[in-house]
C-alpha cells in the first residue's frame, strides 16, 4: 500500500489526518459527544443508581493489548456504551443520596471542556497571567459571597487558592503550621517528630494522611472526643494540649470541622479559635461540604467563629454545581505557605516573579503544574448568579428537613443526630442488622444509594440531599423504599 493510500485509509477509517484528529473532524465528534453528555443528563435518572458489575467485569469487556491502527471514534464510543456505562456509579442521578454529592452543571462542565482546550498549564503567572487573575479574582468573589472574614482577601495579606481537594488544601494547612511551629527548622534539617496535631474524633481521614505525609506521624494525631453532637470537645482539646506540652511535645496544628462526613457536626469553632490564639497554634477549618451553605445569609452561622481560622476550605464540587476536582483553599498569611512550600529552581526564574507584583499560585500548593481551574467556577458563578445558588441550596435544606420530619414521626425509624443543613443520620429502631439489611435492599433496588456510618458503635443510615437534579419525588422515592424495606426485616 502506498503512502497516499495509507493516508487515504486512515481519513476513512478513523478521520485523522496524519493521525492528529483535524480540527474539522474534532468539530463533528465534539458535536456528537456534547449531544451524549446531555442525552445522559437527560436519562441519567433510567440507570441504577449503583453499578452492578462486578470485581473484573470492565476489563474483561476489553481488550487486553492496545490497538496497532488507528481506532474510529464511533467504536469508542461504541465501547462507552457497551463496557464503561455498566461500570459506572450515577454520581450524577436524582436518587444519589450517598456519601456527600459529587455534583456538575451544564455550565461547570463547558468551563471543563474550555479549559482542556485552552490546555493551560498555569503553575507561574508568566505561564499564562489569564489562569493567574481569574482565579484570584473569583476566589475573591467566593470570600464575599459567603461572607467569609476580610483577611482571607487577596488584597489584604492572605486569600485563596483552588485545591483539587479538601485533602491537599488540608495537607497544605499542616506544612504551613510545622513551618510556623519549628520557625522553618523542618524544611532546612528534616525530621518533626516532637509535633502534634488535634482534631475530633469524627474528623475525615484526610487529615490523619496528611499528618502522616507531613511528617508529624499518626501517633502525633490526637483524636479529640466529642459531645452529643459529636462535636469537637473543646475542655478535652484543651487537656490534650496541656498534655503534650508537659511531655514536652510542640502543639502545632488543629482542624475543625464544619459539617463532619460522617454525622455532620459542627465543632464550636469560636471555642477553638480561642485556644488556639492562646496556645499559638495553627488552626484549619474544614467546611468541605457546609460551607457552600453560607452563600444564603441565614446559613452563615456554619461559619461562626472562622475569623479566629488561619486557613479554611471548602469544594464547590460537592454541593456548588461545579465538576470534581475544585477545593477553595483560603489562608490568612500568605507569606506562611509560600515560604513553606516555594522552592524556586533556575529554570522557573522569570521577571515577573522577580517583581514580586504576581501571585505564582505554584507556592500554594504541593505540585508544581496546575490546571486552569477557575474556569468551570467563573462559568458557574455567572451562569446561575450569587441568587440562583441560594435558590437551590434552600431547596436542598428543605427537602433535607421534610425528609428529618418523616423519620421523626415514623414508627419505622429513630434520628440518631441533629440535622442542620441537608445530612440525615437515622437507623432501624429494630437495631443494627435490621439496619443494614435495610440499606442493602434499598441500594439493590437501583432506584436511590444511600451509605452509612458508626456512630456511638451503632450502624447508621446516611441520607444526604445535594445533587444538582434531584427534586421532591426522588426524596420522596427514597423514602417509599427505606419504609417498604423496613417492612420486611
Amino acid at each position: 500500500m502506498s503512502a497516499k493510500e495509507e493516508r487515504t485509509r486512515r481519513d476513512d477509517v478513523a478521520g485523522y489526518q496524519g493521525y492528529h484528529m483535524t480540527p474539522a473532524e474534532f468539530r463533528r465528534r465534539g458535536y456528537q459527544l456534547v449531544d451524549w453528555v446531555a442525552n445522559y443528563m437527560e436519562c441519567v435518572e433510567d440507570y441504577p443508581v449503583r453499578s452492578r458489575v462486578q470485581p473484573g467485569d470492565v476489563r474483561a469487556a476489553l481488550p487486553e493489548e492496545a490497538p496497532d491502527g488507528p481506532e474510529s471514534f464511533d467504536e469508542m464510543i461504541a465501547d462507552v456504551d457497551r463496557a464503561i456505562l455498566p461500570g459506572i456509579t450515577h454520581w450524577q442521578s436524582p436518587g444519589f443520596f450517598a456519601y456527600f454529592p459529587s455534583n456538575t452543571s451544564g455550565p461547570s462542565i463547558l468551563g471543563e471542556l474550555l479549559s482542556a482546550g485552552l490546555g493551560v498549564q498555569g503553575m507561574l503567572w508568566s505561564t499564562s497571567p489569564a489562569c493567574t487573575e481569574l482565579e484570584t479574582l473569583v476566589m475573591d468573589w467566593v470570600q464575599r459571597m459567603l461572607g467569609l472574614p476580610e483577611g482571607f482577601r487577596s488584597d489584604r495579606g492572605g486569600g485563596g487558592v483552588i485545591q483539587d481537594s479538601a485533602s491537599s488544601a488540608v495537607l497544605c494547612a499542616i506544612v504551613a503550621a510545622r513551618e510556623r511551629a519549628t520557625e522553618g527548622a523542618i524544611n532546612r534539617d528534616g525530621a518533626s517528630g516532637g509535633l502534634t496535631a488535634y482534631a475530633s474524633e469524627h474528623v475525615h481521614s484526610s487529615v490523619e494522611k496528611g499528618v502522616r505525609v507531613a511528617g508529624f506521624g499518626e501517633t502525633k494525631l490526637r483524636k479529640v472526643s466529642t459531645d452529643r453532637k459529636y462535636a469537637m470537645d473543646v475542655a478535652e482539646l484543651e487537656r490534650a494540649i496541656e498534655q503534650d506540652r508537659e511531655a514536652g511535645l510542640v502543639p502545632a496544628f488543629v482542624c475543625a470541622t464544619v459539617g463532619s462526613t460522617s454525622s455532620h457536626a459542627f465543632d464550636p469553632v469560636a471555642a477553638i479559635a480561642e485556644v488556639c490564639r492562646r496556645e499559638g497554634i495553627w488552626l484549619h477549618v474544614d467546611a468541605a461540604l457546609a460551607g457552600t451553605a453560607a452563600v444564603c445569609p441565614e446559613f452563615r452561622w456554619v461559619h461562626d467563629g472562622l475569623e479566629g481560622a488561619d486557613s479554611y476550605c471548602f469544594n464547590p464540587h460537592k454541593w456548588m454545581f461545579t465538576n470534581f476536582d475544585c477545593d477553595c483553599f483560603y489562608v490568612r498569611d500568605r507569606g506562611a505557605l509560600v515560604s513553606a512550600l516555594s522552592v524556586l529552581p533556575e529554570y522557573l526564574r522569570n521577571a515577573a516573579t522577580e517583581s514580586g507584583a504576581v501571585i505564582d499560585y505554584r507556592d500554594w500548593q504541593i505540585p508544581l503544574g496546575r490546571r486552569f481551574r477557575a474556569l468551570k467556577l467563573w462559568f458557574v458563578i455567572r451562569h446561575y448568579g450569587v441568587e440562583g445558588l441560594r435558590y437551590h441550596v434552600r431547596r436542598h435544606v428543605e427537602l433535607a428537613q421534610e425528609f428529618a420530619r418523616w423519620v421523626d414521626e415514623s414508627e419505622e425509624f429513630e434520628r440518631v443526630a441533629p440535622a442542620p443543613l441537608t445530612l440525615v443520620c437515622f437507623r432501624s429502631v429494630k437495631g443494627d442488622e435490621a439496619t443494614e439489611r435495610i440499606e442493602e435492599t434499598v441500594n439493590e433496588g437501583g432506584r436511590v444509594f444511600l451509605t452509612h456510618t458508626k456512630l456511638d458503635d451503632r450502624y447508621v443510615l446516611r441520607l444526604s440531599v445535594g445533587q444538582t437534579w434531584t427534586e421532591h419525588r426522588h426524596v420522596a422515592t427514597a423514602w417509599e423504599e427505606l419504609r417498604a424495606a423496613a417492612q420486611e426485616v
